[in-house]
């Protein structure tokens, strides 16, 4: 819901008219629910960046949403799981009972939510999220008038001993964790979005206040990375401004491309110039993604196949792996390239078979080949140019895990599509590198793109189980309404990738 829908006519002030009084006069609002519906889920994060503004934080809405729809789930899913155990007359503090009670609850409430919610207003069971600023401190409570058991807050309090443990999303989802309830994983993952922002899970309490459970974010605005993370890709950018421009051959080559009166044999002629490029473009058509009858090794006619948007399209792929690198001595680089094939692989069959949109095919593909480069950039850093941000960072008293996160991925899409502007890649991949964690960002003309190569990302990213992390909105955007439908065509997707790429070895090492 937009905040113009939520204007009311007249002179009446509207909930967030008096949630800005309120973050203004740092005085504290809250907004209670029984069923906590989409419309007020949006309405909570509407107050929220209300009071992230107050504080000229909005750059924070992203991260402490994620956090505050993990607690109000969990506060609604408490809710539940009450009258659910009620009706089943179990108790919730005798292991077995709690045992046996979860092994159905899931399937249970969810393939009847409606009805379970309505139990539980019944019960007058309720959500109430809080807001308060003090001292540029903004504190958010999440209070749900259902008493957490010990044994919940022993297993809450276990996942966010786990996390100190766990650098990256990556690591959390390798661990096992018991996954029976939605506060296992979501946990871990709000611990580790409160250290993107530079503060630890000291920041994150959960505990029992005059019979209501209460979840409570408190946030010094002082303490959070972005000013931080600002600068040091202002310096990184820097460093990429002393990055090589792309290899003449491949100016030129575009340059022809742009060229109406340009014949395909002209153009098919300058390629073969490029023994790599001629590889690369003889290795594509081949490949899975063409589906050809038979193998092709004429330059003329894989030019005729892959057409001349196609084309100009691998030359930016091309270009940026000759100047970043294949990684062929460094593990990490060679990990990162292996990554953005598949998710090049994925991209490409979602648009084609899910989304049903050729017009978009190369973009996605090649969207999901440099989508990382940032992350390249990082992995080829060399050590001078690392002791030099170090060296800033201290004169510039920024803590040193900054950059060592840094390194680790954060901020890695906006240092990557700075130097896809410096290299005047096209609006739409500029815009896919620098989103492709928030596509929702995207002008509305690219979001089709840079949603797809998300999705992509984030299938080519799980390894066992995982779906919940996705964000349904972007799944909306997709037009993709079925869970199952999305669990088979990545099963789907998988195998034919593994398929592909073994044979593409097979082939590469007949070459050789």
């Amino acid at each position: 819901m937009s905040i113009l829908l939520l204007m009311s006519e007249g002179n009446k002030p509207t909930i967030l008219d008096k949630a800005r009084g309120a973050a203004h006069a740092q005085k504290p609002f809250s907004i209670k629910s029984y069923t906590l519906p989409h419309s007020t889920e949006m309405q909570i994060e509407e107050i929220l960046a209300t009071f992230l503004k107050e504080l000229d934080r909005e750059v924070l809405k992203d991260s402490i949403a994620y956090c505050l729809r993990e607690l109000t789930t969990n506060a609604k899913k408490a809710n539940t799981k009450r009258v659910y155990f009620e009706e089943k007359e179990l108790d919730l503090n005798n292991d077995e009972h709690y045992r046996v009670g979860m092994t159905t609850f899931k399937n249970d409430t969810l393939d009847n939510i409606a009805y379970w919610l309505e139990k539980q207003e019944q019960a007058g069971f309720y959500i109430r999220v809080s807001f308060h600023i003090q001292a540029r401190e903004l504190s958010i409570k999440v209070a749900n008038n259902t008493e957490i058991t010990r044994k919940e807050q022993i297993r809450i309090y276990d996942r966010i001993a786990r996390s100190r443990a766990f650098r990256s999303l990556e690591e959390a989802m390798t661990a096992v964790l018991d996954d029976s309830e939605g506060a296992g994983l979501g946990i871990v993952i709000l611990v580790l979005m409160l250290k993107k922002l530079g503060l630890d899970e000291d920041a994150f309490d959960i505990d029992v206040e005059n019979s209501e459970t209460v979840a409570r974010l408190v946030i010094p605005m002082d303490k959070t990375k972005v000013e931080h993370l600002s600068r040091m890709s202002e310096e990184l950018a820097n460093h990429i401004e002393s990055l090589p421009q792309f290899p003449e051959s491949i100016l030129e080559l575009r340059k022809l491309l742009e060229d109406p009166d340009a014949e395909v044999s002209e153009i098919a002629r300058l390629l073969s110039k490029d023994p790599g490029l001629t590889a690369d473009l003889l290795r594509t058509v081949n490949s899975a993604r063409y589906m050809l009858p038979r193998r092709m090794d004429n330059v003329v006619e894989a030019v005729k196949v892959v057409g001349l948007r196609g084309l100009r399209q691998m030359l930016f792929s091309y270009g940026t792996q000759r100047v970043l690198g294949h990684g062929e001595d460094n593990a990490v680089s060679r990990n990162l390239w292996d990554h953005s094939q598949r998710t090049a692989f994925y991209a490409y069959g979602i648009a084609r078979h899910v989304c049903k949109r050729k017009d978009i095919l190369d973009d996605v593909y090649v969207g999901g080949i440099l989508h990382d480069m940032g992350k390249i950039v990082f992995s080829n850093l060399k050590p001078e140019t690392v002791e030099r941000i170090r060296t800033f960072s201290q004169q510039r008293g920024i803590p040193s895990s900054v950059f060592e996160e840094m390194s680790n991925g954060i901020d890695h899409a906006e240092v990557g599509a700075q130097l896809a502007q410096r290299w005047n890649f096209p609006d739409v991949l500029v815009q896919t590198i620098r989103y492709h964690h928030a596509p929702l960002k995207a002008q509305p003309q690219y979001r089709d793109v840079v949603a797809t190569v998300y999705l992509a990302n984030e299938l080519a990213n799980m390894s066992d189980g995982g779906y919940e992390l996705i964000d349904g909105r972007v799944l909306r955007v997709l037009r993709i309404d079925s869970m199952d439908r999305l669990k088979n065509f990545y099963q789907r997707l998988r195998d034919q990738y593994d398929s592909e790429f073994s044979a593409l070895e097979r082939r590469r090492q007949d070459d050789r």
